[in-house]
């Protein structure tokens, strides 16, 4: 039987091609966006994860379109890059709602029908940066780095009612953005990088896959680094 997945933040780069994994799995998929438009060939939501009530809406029609969410992907986040005493309060407090407070709304949202059910997945994609600190990155890092202390205090929470929460932590990954970068600049990137090469998309939703089957039915608390080795020890 195919279950109900969303995955926030899921019309472009990681979450859509996390959201594709599952889709050509045969579950049924749903992805919520802020802006532009929904990708074709998912239930499309817009939904503003730094709002309670928009949450509490995507919710509600995903629910009724698919079920309760049975594996929840907290992918949706921001970046406002700059350093530290450049950086406003609201860079920082904006990027925090986003990342993390945002996951802790549809984290808390999707439990609820996960513990009536006693059965569930909570994926959060974290970063190689909230684990080894980005220069210019104090927000974005801070923000990552909490999403593996609130993952590890669900599963202790929820663990009884066999509901797991885990971290992906993806390194460098071969988007868009990481493609416009000079290519001395991509270079150096990449001699940091034991394997040699950024990650693919693939990479990361093969991982998040993993976590959501039943070959990691007990496999709970775990930050998973999809990174190349860049982060090891960390």
């Amino acid at each position: 039987m195919s279950r109900s997945v969303l995955v926030t933040g899921g019309n472009r780069g990681i979450g859509l091609g996390i959201a594709t994994a599952f889709r050509d799995a045969g579950e049924q998929v749903a992805v919520t966006y802020r802006s532009g438009g929904p990708p074709e060939g998912f239930l499309g939501v817009r939904c503003d994860v730094t709002d309670q009530e928009s949450v509490d809406a995507a919710f509600e029609e995903i629910d009724a379109a698919h079920g309760p969410v049975e594996v929840l992907v907290a992918n949706a986040g921001i970046t406002r890059d700059t350093l530290l005493l450049r950086m406003s309060e609201d860079d920082f407090t904006t990027v925090l709602d986003t990342n993390l407070t945002g996951s802790f709304r549809v984290a808390k949202r999707a439990a609820k029908g996960m513990l009536r059910a006693r059965a569930g997945r909570i994926i959060f994609i974290s970063s190689v940066v909230g684990l080894l600190g980005s220069a210019g990155q104090v927000n974005y890092a801070a923000s990552k780095a909490g999403l593996i202390g609130m993952a590890r205090s669900i599963a202790r929470e929820l663990g009884s009612r066999s509901i797991t929460a885990n971290v992906v932590a993806p390194g460098f990954v071969a988007t868009d953005m990481t493609a416009e970068l000079p290519e001395e600049r991509r270079q150096f990137y990449l001699g940091q990088i034991p394997l040699g090469r950024f990650a693919s998309i693939e990479d990361v939703a093969r991982v998040v896959q993993f976590l959501a089957s039943d070959d990691a039915a007990y496999i709970t608390g775990a930050v998973i680094p999809v990174d190349g080795g860049l982060g090891m020890g960390h």
